[in-house]
């Protein structure tokens, strides 16, 4: 037989990145909008952020070294002269032996170079009282350390999450070119299928599930769904509908009559949609190994197993890809939930849960998790986020080589 020359699952993902063009299609919407669409092109920044030196904590502005030596046992002691107000940009300055206060995301007064925080001092009648020595810039933001201007802060391709639309509505940005929504077409094929609405079944028959489970996973990708209906197993009336249906979308999607019997006619009415036609018939997978993929004249085309569990499967694995690579996505592989090793040592604190952000990347056929580390009032450390690590309560911590659970965000 022509067809059903079975590829395996990483021949396939392969064929899928050499076959699917994305589309050309963009529009600008607008930022509170676009949650979910991919960007059309880089966003620069073209300001600083922050653009004033801040405090990420509510404490006191000072000069770091005035705080040195400063413990429990043996506290500094500083002179407050005033106060930092929110939106306010600082009318006292910190010199020699000083102290301001200062709010979380108020800017450092001038003179002073760090943060202590409130809890590690006393304020008795205008008298600092210091517990703890401060470093030069903890708990300070640096102008520009979170984003600086010129650079690019999101890459063409991006899916737009939560975290990236913050990002860029923390530089002004109101409205993002991105591509358009896509549209695809869903159609059933068999002569044992009825609309999934029907009471009572006839002998034989079987309710039409699949377009419910696989056009919720398509809207669950931003991804609108046309429904054709149910087709007999006429290939002329197959072929017909198939055509119909493919005319008015950007991709097709079959379900049912993907494999090599007699009355299963989905190979043939892909060819006839247009070239160059089906690349892959038949996946080492299981379940759904009778599985089609195809291009016709620019148009991803589909044909899923009629069960259920296999083409939701599929779908999920296969047909997700084609989709993000279809809407012009960077389509790494990245799995919702995975086990990943650790690229450092993290420590941690017994009796607390901590949650690390970490950047996932593939080695020697293994998910590594490298962390983020950055101050928390930083908006990057999230754009650069593959997901999250936990570092449960009872832990003093994970060593490298170790192996987590990695929560993937999409």
């Amino acid at each position: 037989m022509q067809f059903f020359k079975v590829k395996t699952v990483e021949e396939t993902f392969s064929l899928i990145e050499e076959n699917i063009p994305a589309i050309e299609q963009t529009e600008v919407r607008e930022l509170a909008e676009a949650l979910h669409y991919i960007l059309a092109e880089p966003v620069i920044a073209k300001e600083n952020v922050p653009s004033f030196d801040r405090s990420t904590v509510d404490g006191y502005a000072v000069r770091a070294k005035d705080t040195y030596g400063s413990s429990e046992s043996m506290p500094g002691f500083l002179t407050l002269v005033g106060e930092v107000k929110m939106g306010e940009v600082p009318t006292v300055s910190v010199s020699n032996g000083k102290a301001v206060y200062i709010p979380t995301g108020g800017m450092l007064p001038r003179g002073s170079d760090s943060v202590i925080m409130i809890e590690h001092c006393e304020d008795v009648d205008g008298l600092l009282n210091t517990y703890k020595q401060n470093a030069p810039a903890e708990n300070v933001i640096r102008t520009g350390e979170d984003i600086k201007e010129g650079e690019i802060l999101v890459n063409k391709g991006t899916k737009l999450r939560p975290q990236e639309l913050g990002a860029l509505a923390s530089l002004g940005i109101t409205h993002v070119s991105v591509f358009r929504k896509l549209k695809v077409g869903y159609l059933s094929s068999g002569d044992e299928i009825v609309p999934y609405q029907t009471e009572t079944l006839s002998a034989g028959q079987i309710r039409d599930i699949n377009y419910l489970t696989i056009a919720g996973l398509a809207n669950e990708w931003n991804v609108d769904v046309v429904y054709g209906g149910i087709v007999k197993d006429d290939f002329d009336e197959f072929k017909q509908k198939a055509r119909e249906l493919y005319d008015q979308v950007d991709g097709l999607i079959l379900s049912g009559g993907s494999s090599v019997g007699a009355k299963d006619y989905t190979t043939d009415v892909i060819q006839s949609l247009g070239d160059p036609g089906v690349f892959v018939h038949g996946i080492s997978i299981k379940p759904g190994k009778p599985t089609i993929l195809a291009l016709a004249n620019g148009k991803p085309v589909i044909g899923l197993p009629g069960h259920p569990a296999s083409a939701m499967i599929i779908f999920q694995l296969f047909g997700q890809r084609i989709l993000r690579k279809l809407k012009g996505e960077k389509t790494e592989h990245k799995p919702e939930r995975i086990f990943a090793r650790m690229t450092k040592n993290i420590p941690s604190s017994p009796g607390r849960s901590d949650y690390i952000r970490v950047h996932l990347f593939e080695k020697d056929s293994e998910w590594w998790a490298e962390p983020i580390i950055g101050k928390s009032g930083l908006i990057t450390t999230l754009v650069k986020s593959d997901g999250i690590v936990e570092i449960t309560s009872e832990k003093e911590g994970v060593l490298q080589g170790e192996y987590v659970p990695v929560f993937v965000s999409r």
